[in-house]
C-alpha cells in the first residue's frame, strides 16, 4: 500500500527544521557526519550510498519538506550538480540520479535513529560551537 503524502518525517530530521540551510562548502562536513550512521541495508543491490540518501533528506527538510513524499519530490527535482555535491554516484551520462520515494522511505524507516540523531547533532554543533554547553566537545 503506498504511503500517505502526509506521512510525518522521522524525529531525527525534526532537528533540522529550525536550522539554516548549509552554506556553500558546508556539505562535506554533513556527509562526514552521516557516514558514521550504520547502513541497515544488505550490500547487494544498493544503488545509492546511505550518506547520500540521508543528506538529501536533511537538505529537503531544511528547505521545508514535511513528509517522506515531499523529501522524495525534493530529491527528484534537485539538479545533477546538487546530487553530485551530496555524494550521488554518477552511473549515467546525465549525472547522478535521485533515489525513489520507496528507497527514501525504506532507508529512513530502517536506520538507527539514535545514530542518525548523533550524526545530525554533531553536524549542527560543529556549525555553531559557541552554542554548545560549556566543556562539551562538538564531535
Amino acid at each position: 500500500m503506498p504511503g500517505r503524502s502526509s506521512s510525518p518525517i522521522p524525529a531525527g530530521l525534526g532537528q533540522l527544521v529550525a536550522a539554516r540551510p548549509p552554506a556553500p562548502g558546508e556539505h562535506p562536513g554533513l556527509l562526514n557526519c552521516l557516514a558514521a550512521v550504520p547502513d541497515p541495508r544488505r550490500a547487494k543491490g544498493r544503488r545509492h550510498p546511505l550518506a547520500f540518501v540521508l543528506a538529501l533528506a536533511a537538505c529537503a527538510v531544511l528547505t521545508g519538506a514535511r513528509s517522506l513524499t515531499a523529501i522524495a519530490e525534493w530529491a527528484a527535482d534537485a539538479p545533477p550538480t546538487v546530487l553530485a555535491a551530496l555524494g550521488g554516484p554518477c552511473r549515467e551520462p546525465s549525472g547522478p540520479t535521485a533515489p525513489t520515494e520507496a528507497t527514501v522511505r525504506r532507508v529512513l524507516q530502517r536506520i538507527d535513529g539514535d545514530a542518525f540523531d548523533i550524526a545530525i547533532g554533531s553536524w549542527l554543533a560543529a556549525r555553531d560551537p559557541d552554542r554548545l554547553p560549556s566543556g562539551q566537545d562538538p564531535l
